[in-house]
């Protein structure tokens, strides 16, 4: 009996040996689970507002660059759907007198020949800011940029002349020397 006992027990012991060798195989495959990024409501810049004397041609104007968001103009997606709202920037320079030399509310549209078809889907009209008075033109600083992107944007050159004539083209040159003249920087060479 003790042989057919012993049989009994090994005879269980490798049944339970091939039992736990053999594993289920599952068609379940695990991972985590990604959540979509739900778009929130539209996104807007602040506004801004920029008052300067300026002295030109021999006399004094007065410089007003206002941007405000632009609800009525066309939205831009980012690439989760995120809306943004595209700015309206208005220029506005008077003479000494109060009388009105030059008046225009800038859009993205403005540019649009200066952009490539990126930047004229997808991007919005950051800022125009006033730069200098430089022999008979008004010189404004402008760019165009991808949303919430602080290094992507179109850099252009906006230009008033004594006539009130507007030229504009892309900035192609680095501003390396931020605020300091070539006076100042030559002086800091020697």
């Amino acid at each position: 009996m003790t042989k057919s006992l012993f049989v009994v027990i090994a005879t269980g012991m490798l049944l339970s040996l091939a039992a736990c060798g053999e594993k289920k195989k599952s068609a379940d495959i695990i991972t985590r689970r990604v959540e979509k990024v739900m778009p929130q409501t539209p996104e807007r810049m602040q506004e801004y507002d920029d008052r300067r004397e300026v002295a030109w041609i021999g006399k004094q104007y007065k410089v007003t660059v206002h941007r405000q968001p632009g609800d009525s103009l066309p939205m831009v997606k980012d690439e989760t759907g995120q809306k943004f709202v595209d700015n309206i920037i208005s220029v506005s320079v008077l003479r000494a007198d109060g009388s009105q030399f030059y008046s225009h509310n800038f859009t993205k549209t403005d540019f649009l020949n200066y952009l490539d078809d990126d930047y004229s889907k997808t991007g919005i009209l950051e800022g125009l800011v006033f730069d200098k008075a430089e022999g008979d033109f008004l010189v404004f600083a402008a760019s165009v940029s991808h949303p919430q992107a602080d290094d992507e944007y179109i850099p252009l050159i906006v230009k008033l002349s004594r006539m009130g004539e507007l030229t504009i083209q892309r900035d192609t040159q680095m501003d390396t020397t931020g605020d300091m003249s070539e006076q100042e920087l030559s002086s800091e060479e020697m």
